[in-house]
């Protein structure tokens, strides 16, 4: 192991071996899968069996508040609170621009109803999109909405203008100011939304009656497993992941599918793609018009895809490492042994991740198999991972933790809160409000339905993706070891395409743009429109859709993200023309004969269709 690679016991590192503790149930155990290393006496054997209870105990609140750590919470608020009883200069401040609101929306409360027009004394703030109704601009509704926009405005300035609080519980306050004060938002409140009371008067009340149905027929669908409505629609293998192709190879972790050439000829080196694991990998093959995968096979490459298996509680043990070596690099193994060349390398999200441990590995030890690499929306660096930090302490990976430790496994239904929160006002509010007070069904699209079909992970893989990677972020500094020697990303020299997007809430570009930083090859980045997924899946043709691009050397001098943003300038469209080139200019010019799916002769007939097995895996 490293010299800084911090041994953990309870929770298993990456270059770790395998623990010997029986395989889990889905009932609680009567050991932990990695047991605390206690003397052996009769002291050490009370001591395991109280930490056992507690961390039962910690799981079964973690059931009760969906994941989320109360201690966690209950810290950023007591570190708020008492920092703020200790600045009575900063209480006075904010008591003098209470009155001063109070008092600007008095005199113009008076004002409008006195019929007299005058500009709006607040204004939401860009990407508020919850009061683009003109009815919000018509009295008293307008009044309401600046009335609230400046209550908004004063409550998040005590959360973020009180020193001596630390950052992290700083963000915390004002994440979860935001959160309160979204309940209380006039287009929440029925009878202060305008549309709302419109559609009421308008129907006789019949909205509130679909709502009703729409609400009971939701918590039938979530009590019995099934899945959001409209999602049927979408049925998979036959409107989604439709492009054709062969299962060629599959292990306990992944199925390997070949797809069908459309091209006579094909370009020597073939793509591997390796999505992430906490999804299903058909966001990249959704339907024909707008799946990558088809339009690179349509461009001739020969593409290869890991389909992952959903894990379920035996499979606890399974490693961060394990899906490298399982995962990655026998996929690799396959596709140069099919192909008999070069493979440009592509990692989707966390599989972006994986896959540069995986090159840089590689590089350590002088497998010189990759062409190119390629990271869409792709973090290698984790200090500025974005809002999810929010969730990631000491304290909340103890939670995880332990309700993995529980059950085996972390649904991503136990992360679903999360995720929804960082866009409330997008994925909670305005879908209740639809759905549940006007009565609409929102119309579900095949990405809404893609982002229905959940996956779970691995107790062990995931307790060491949180701490190694994403809490102690030992990548970009150089602290992550693989079979007890630690690799270093500036190892990578092949050529290296990354991806970020505008809006990504999951991995920010900034973040992503970090990969500049730890290593020492040819980068080129795109910053493309749109947000984590949205932004992926933007297809030729695709509206409103632009994007930025620039190659920077190894020795080439450093340029900031947003230095870096106000340089390049944007261009319409989408950035996949852009890739398939880039990788095109990056292949050998010689192309070849397109390849069948799979070879009998070197020992990998093709076996199911596309999309496989594991793709159905609920």
């Amino acid at each position: 192991m490293a010299a800084d690679d911090t041994s953990l016991p309870d929770h298993p590192t990456n270059d770790q071996p395998a623990s010997p503790a029986s395989t889990p149930s889905s009932s609680a155990r009567s050991t932990p899968p990695a047991p605390v290393q206690t003397p052996r006496d009769t002291a050490g054997e009370v001591m395991d069996q109280h930490h056992t209870f507690d961390r039962l105990m910690t799981a079964r609140v973690g059931a009760l508040t969906g994941g989320l750590s109360v201690t966690s919470i209950m810290s950023a608020w007591v570190d708020w609170g008492t920092h703020m009883m200790q600045a009575p200069g900063t209480a006075l401040s904010l008591w003098q621009e209470g009155a001063k609101m109070a008092t600007r929306l008095a005199i113009h409360s008076a004002k409008v109803t006195a019929g007299q027009d005058g500009p709006p004394i607040a204004k939401p703030e860009p990407g508020d999109n919850r009061f683009r109704d003109p009815a919000w601009q018509t009295y008293p509704y307008s009044l309401w909405v600046e009335g609230f926009l400046l209550g908004q405005s004063w409550w998040m300035a005590a959360a973020c203008g009180t020193r001596g609080v630390s950052k992290q519980h700083r963000r915390q306050v004002s994440f979860m100011m935001r959160q309160m004060l979204d309940v209380v938002a006039p287009p929440n409140i029925p009878w202060l939304n305008p549309q709302i009371v419109k559609t009421t008067l308008e129907t006789g009340g019949a909205n509130w009656r679909r709502g009703m149905t729409n609400f009971f027929d939701d918590v039938d669908r979530q009590i019995s497993g099934r899945p959001p409505a409209g999602v049927e629609e979408y049925p998979v293998g036959e409107r989604l992941a439709i492009t054709p192709g062969r299962v060629v190879f599959r292990n306990k972790l992944m199925e390997l599918i070949q797809y069908s050439p459309t091209t006579e000829t094909v370009h020597k080196e073939p793509i591997l793609v390796v999505p992430a694991w906490i999804m299903k990998y058909y966001i990249l093959d959704l339907q024909p018009h707008n799946s990558l995968v088809k339009y690179l096979v349509d461009q001739g490459f020969t593409v290869f895809m890991i389909s992952w298996m959903n894990p379920g509680p035996d499979d606890w043990d399974l490693s961060l490492d394990d899906y490298r070596r399982m995962g990655v690099m026998e996929a690799l193994d396959i596709v140069t042994a099919l192909t008999g060349e070069k493979v440009h390398a592509t990692g989707y999200c966390l599989g972006g991740t994986l896959l540069s441990i995986a090159a840089a590995t590689m590089a350590q030890r002088q497998d010189e198999r990759l062409q190119t690499v390629t990271l869409i929306a792709a973090q290698t660096d984790f200090t500025e991972a974005g809002e999810l930090t929010l969730f990631i302490d000491e304290s909340q990976l103890s939670l995880l933790e332990d309700i993995m430790w529980d059950q085996g496994y972390l649904d991503t239904k136990q992360m679903a809160g999360a995720f929804q929160m960082l866009r409330s006002n997008d994925l909670i509010w305005s879908r209740m409000i639809k759905e549940y007070a006007l009565g609409e069904r929102a119309p579900i699209n095949d990405l809404m339905a893609w982002n229905a079909d959940q996956t779970r992970m691995p107790y062990r893989m995931h307790s060491q993706y949180l701490r190694a990677l994403f809490l102690e972020n030992r990548l970009s500094r150089g602290r992550y070891a693989i079979g007890g020697k630690t690799i270093a990303m500036r190892d990578i020299d092949c050529p290296v395409f990354a991806v970020g997007t505008e809006r990504d809430h999951i991995a920010p570009w900034e973040s992503v743009y970090k990969v500049h930083l730890p290593t020492n090859t040819e980068i080129t980045f795109v910053l493309a429109s749109g947000g984590h997924n949205g932004g992926i899946v933007s297809e030729p043709g695709h509206a409103r859709r632009h994007y930025r691009i620039a190659t920077q050397q190894p020795d080439d001098t450093y340029v900031d993200p947003q230095t870096w943003k106000n340089l390049v300038n944007p261009q319409e469209g989408s950035w996949w023309p852009e890739w398939a080139r880039w990788l095109s200019t990056r292949s050998s010019s010689e192309r070849v004969p397109a390849r069948a799916e799979g070879n009998r002769k070197k020992g990998y007939p093709p076996l199911d269709a596309a999309p496989g097995t594991y793709i159905y895996m609920k």
